[in-house]
């Protein structure tokens, strides 16, 4: 497990050539669970960068590669705001690094990697919400809940022809297996979603732990709150344990504090899915 980067109250950032600061608060918190005998999650939170990892792959080599994929990516996301040539170029050295970490495992290590880099586009600041495997971004704003991630996994693409509905998706047996993941000795393949960043918008990222207890109707309910970041992360967690904490749990909570203007809410289909 790896944790980088340190809650933030307030952290302002200004954008080039606009009247205004970008000011960003946010917080995670990590629990290994009621089940499991370690923790394979990893998390960095260091703007422009926030993402989560899912490890697997065996207690010690699951958590290698989290660690391995946040520790790359904060290496090379690197500025006031970031691109997705650098997130990529991250993607690409955490695979090499999680070959060596998999040596001859028969059955491979991986992990899924979900997150948001602040990013321009056109001058205007966005975050850019990327995913490989079944952890997830969620937006909130105006009370509604919004998953901006899809999950790469068997289930979802049962959801997707229409052979399962999203709830009975959730309790499917073949819930845990994914499509796509970083490692396995394959290329990551990443899907990219712009999200506006404007004032009042709220963003969790966290590992399937959280979402495998916790339903949309609850997520949407602690988010709603009215408590702080750091407050809303710990209550996350704890709402999932007290589900039953199958799983190691991950909750990373953005709160856009403040933005030079309001800008509308765009679609979040995926944009360059590569």
């Amino acid at each position: 497990m790896s944790e980088l980067g340190r809650d933030g109250l307030t952290h302002r950032i200004p954008v080039p050539g606009r009247d205004g600061d970008v000011v960003l608060s946010w917080a995670a918190l990590t629990d290994r669970g009621r089940r499991r005998a370690g923790n394979e999650d990893s998390y960095v939170v260091a703007p422009p960068l926030f993402a989560v990892a899912d490890g697997m792959g065996g207690h010690s080599a699951g958590d290698l590669a989290s660690a391995a994929v946040v520790e790359r990516l904060a290496e090379s996301v690197t500025g006031d705001f970031g691109t997705i040539t650098q997130l990529e170029r991250g993607l690409a050295a955490a695979t090499e690094d999680i070959v060596e970490i998999a040596g001859d495992s028969e059955l491979g290590v991986g992990t899924t990697v979900t997150g948001a880099v602040l990013v321009l586009v056109d001058d205007d600041p966005y975050f850019a919400v990327f995913n490989v495997g079944d952890s997830r971004v969620y937006a909130f704003e105006r009370n509604e809940l919004v998953q901006v991630t899809t999950d790469h996994s068997v289930v979802q693409e049962l959801v997707d022809a229409g052979a399962l509905t999203k709830e009975e998706a959730e309790h499917h047996p073949d819930s845990n297996i994914i499509t796509r993941a970083v490692g396995f000795g394959a290329v990551p393949i990443a899907d990219y979603r712009m999200v506006p960043v404007r004032a009042g918008v709220r963003l969790l990222i966290c590992s399937d732990g959280l979402t495998k207890e916790v339903g949309e109707d609850r997520l949407r309910l602690h988010l709603a709150a009215g408590l702080s970041s750091a407050e809303t992360a710990g209550a996350l967690v704890d709402a999932a344990l007290a589900a039953g904490g199958r799983d190691n749990v991950t909750t990373v909570v953005v709160d856009v504090v403040d933005a030079p203007a309001a800008l509308e809410i765009e679609d979040t289909e995926p944009r360059g899915a590569r």
